[in-house]
This record gives structure tokens, C-alpha cells and sequence, in this order.
């Protein structure tokens, strides 16, 4: 990767991360609506979105090279429904009180993400990474040996987020057609839930409160941004470079979770956030060290 394009995908992770990080406050707004009508606002809204972005920013040839190539849209419908799931997780997650879990799992991401690079993507291990996937796979254990619980929301969205991810840069679509076809994958099972399936006090938007409207049509800038600056990165970096920069997602629904809605740690998250925590500790300074080497050695050949 070149100086240039680093750099623009250290801003497109950035961007991403910060956004997520912020995105339970937003749905904690329309806790009142079902997880999945609001999954479904999110898909379709966000389908509309990319169509007007598209039409704006004259990207329609890109979405018809894509379009040409088959193979890449119906793995894009497998992209689709991978981050349609977590979505609906997520949701879920928030507005049922386990905001601290969702965290959890995010921080988690960046660890499987390293294992996939390896498995997946020939990337490399170094021997402190082996360590830090170590801790945080002890960290699992001993919940799951101390307390009999194992974190599923946590270990479900780290999954399917890192799975989402590694799929997205192996097909190598740019990031507004991949998002544009991924939400138009996902639009007629949507639209009929919503229009067809749904009765709740909520899936009328006639009867809704304008505000509450409004809330619901956000979905899809909300989930479109992050995920097209995501996918942007992608692009740019190594799937494991992208994982570092998650950090800052998860750090910030931490302190959503206990500073501004009131969830407690309880012992079984305590030993498993400290075995996370620990391993990212590992993981960061592994970076750091091979960045500091990496840089040396390029001083020298110069």
C-alpha cells in the first residue's frame, strides 16, 4: 500500500469506528420500535439513501461493472445477510439493557480479525499476537468454567463482523456499489416485513409522530456512512490494520453503557473484559514494536 492510500483508509477506519461507537445513543432514541422494524428502516432507508448518493456523485458506471460480474453480486447477497444479522443483533443488544456485551464483542472483532487475516488471507502472525488471540480465548474459558455463561451476543457479533469484513475485502468492490447492492439485496424482505408482516403500535408511520419519523429515516444515514467509510478501509489496509482501529467503537459504547445508562459489570464480564483487555494490551504493543522496526529497516535501505 502506498503513503496515500494508507493514510485515507487510517481516516475511512477512523470515521467508521466513531460513528459505530456513538450509534447506541441513536437507538436508544427509538427504543420504543421493535428490534426489527427498526432493522428493516435501516435496510430500507439506507437502500434509498445510496441510490440518491450514486446519482449524485455519478458513480453508476462503477455499479454497473460490478453488476456485470455475477459471481461478486451474489456474494454480495452473502455480505448482505452476514451484516443484516448483525445488525439485528446489535439492536437488540442495545435496547435490551446488554449494551456492555455488544462492547464486549467489539473488542473481541479485532482478535478474530488477526485469526482470519492468518487463515484467510496469508497474513502473517507475530509470535505476541499467538499471545494476545491466547488471552483473549482464555478469557472466554474461564466465563464459561467459572460462571457457565458464554458471552453469545459478544462472541455472535465479533463473528459476524469479522467474517463481514474479511468477505468484503476479498470481493474487492468499491464502497458505494457494495453497499448500494448489499441494501437492494436485502430491500424486498424488508419492505414486506415492514409493509406487510409488522403490527405493532410503531410500524404505521401515518399514526407516528413526525419526530419519531424522522428518527426512523436517520436509520439510514446512520448505518450507510460508517459502513461505506468501513468498507473504504478495507480497501485500503490490512484486514488486521482495519481491527486496530476498532478500539475506539467498543471504548466508547463502554463508557455509554456504564457512565450514561446505568449497566453494571457484572463478575463474569469483569474476568472476561480483563482477559480482553490484557490481549489488546499485547496486541497494540506488538503493533507498535513492528511499526518502530519497520520503519528502521526502511531508513536503512534508503
Amino acid at each position: 500500500m502506498d503513503t496515500q492510500q494508507t493514510r485515507q483508509g487510517i481516516g475511512f477506519a477512523l470515521g467508521a469506528y466513531f460513528i459505530w461507537g456513538i450509534a447506541p445513543a441513536y437507538f436508544k432514541l427509538v427504543k420504543t420500535v421493535p428490534p426489527t422494524e427498526i432493522m428493516t428502516h435501516r435496510v430500507i432507508w439506507s437502500a434509498l439513501f445510496m441510490l440518491v448518493l450514486i446519482s449524485l456523485s455519478r458513480s453508476w458506471k462503477q455499479v454497473r461493472s460490478v453488476l456485470a460480474q455475477p459471481k461478486k453480486v451474489l456474494l454480495l447477497a452473502l455480505t448482505a445477510v452476514t451484516i443484516g444479522g448483525n445488525w439485528l443483533l446489535f439492536i437488540w443488544a442495545v435496547n435490551n439493557q446488554h449494551m456492555l456485551e455488544a462492547s464486549l464483542g467489539y473488542f473481541i472483532n479485532p482478535l478474530i480479525n488477526v485469526v482470519f487475516g492468518m487463515l484467510f488471507l496469508r497474513e502473517r502472525f507475530r509470535r505476541l499476537q499467538w499471545l494476545a488471540v491466547l488471552l483473549a480465548t482464555l478469557g472466554v474459558l474461564v466465563q464459561l468454567w467459572q460462571f457457565g455463561s458464554i458471552p453469545v451476543i459478544a462472541l455472535g457479533l465479533a463473528l459476524s463482523f469479522a467474517f463481514y469484513g474479511l468477505m468484503r475485502k476479498k470481493i474487492q468492490v468499491d464502497a458505494q456499489s457494495g453497499m448500494l447492492i448489499e441494501t437492494l439485496w436485502l430491500f424486498p424482505l424488508a419492505a414486506i416485513y415492514l409493509f406487510g408482516v409488522a403490527d405493532s403500535a410503531t410500524s404505521h408511520l401515518s399514526a407516528n409522530p413526525l419526530s419519531l419519523n424522522l428518527k426512523l429515516v436517520a436509520a439510514g444515514i446512520v448505518t450507510t456512512i460508517p459502513l461505506m467509510l468501513f468498507a473504504a478501509a478495507c480497501t485500503r489496509l490490512r484486514l488486521s490494520t482495519v481491527g486496530f482501529f476498532q478500539y475506539l467503537g467498543p471504548t466508547l459504547m463502554f463508557l455509554l453503557a456504564v457512565l450514561f445508562y446505568g449497566e453494571t459489570i457484572t463478575p463474569d464480564k469483569m474476568v472476561t473484559f480483563a482477559f480482553i483487555w490484557l490481549a489488546l494490551a499485547v496486541f497494540i504493543f506488538d503493533a507498535v514494536v513492528a511499526t518502530i522496526r519497520s520503519r528502521r529497516m526502511a531508513s536503512r535501505t534508503v
